[in-house]
């Protein structure tokens, strides 16, 4: 039996990289892997524990077909290794840290994704974005806008995205994941 692809997303300062840490051990506990996405920043950049790579050597395992899914963002090259089609193949789940962006090709390459929406209240967003020191108050608005349009256009035209909201405790968030992988209809 196939493994299902979970599909996570949410704006940045969401909690996914949070979520995902506080998640791990039970996740595995159930047979589902998180996966280590190659991204186009150092590997001594604060956030997730992705495998940093140049843009050149990220260019070249594109090249090579190392990828099931990439995309760019943000000035950064995303992939997600091609290793989660064997994980899938053998019946494990596997959750994917995504992008709203490339929700449309992960889903022509895996019809059955689960997608999960992380969200979180715009309040405590703007502080958790406020406070990594990346962007100024004004980029900061600006994101908070696209964030909320892209969101909504995301919900109007995808009844199957699932969402999950992060304001509070990140235990409470953990186990609403682990409810809505269980029983994805727990969700809505």
């Amino acid at each position: 039996m196939a493994g299902r692809l979970i599909y996570l997303i949410g704006p940045s300062g969401s909690g996914k990289d949070s979520l995902l840490d506080a998640a791990r051990t039970r996740l595995a506990e159930r047979g589902c892997r998180i996966v280590r996405r190659v991204i186009t920043r150092s590997a001594e950049a604060v956030g997730e524990a992705a495998q940093g790579v140049s843009p050149e050597r990220f260019a070249g395992m594109e090249a090579q077909g190392a990828f099931a899914l990439s995309w760019h963002a943000n000035g950064l090259a995303y992939g997600i290794p091609l290793e989660i089609d064997d994980w899938l193949a053998a019946g494990q789940d596997v959750l994917v840290n995504g992008s709203r962006g490339h929700l449309k090709q992960t889903r022509d390459r895996y019809p059955h994704v689960l997608v999960l929406l992380l969200t979180v209240d715009q309040a405590v967003l703007r502080e958790r974005l406020l406070a990594r020191g990346r962007e100024s108050v004004a980029e900061i608005d600006q994101r908070l806008a696209r964030n909320t349009r892209f969101s909504e256009s995301l919900l109007a035209n995808n009844s199957d995205v699932h969402l999950l909201d992060n304001s509070g405790p990140i235990e409470r968030t953990v186990e609403r994941l682990l409810a809505c992988i269980e029983e994805p209809a727990a969700c809505a």
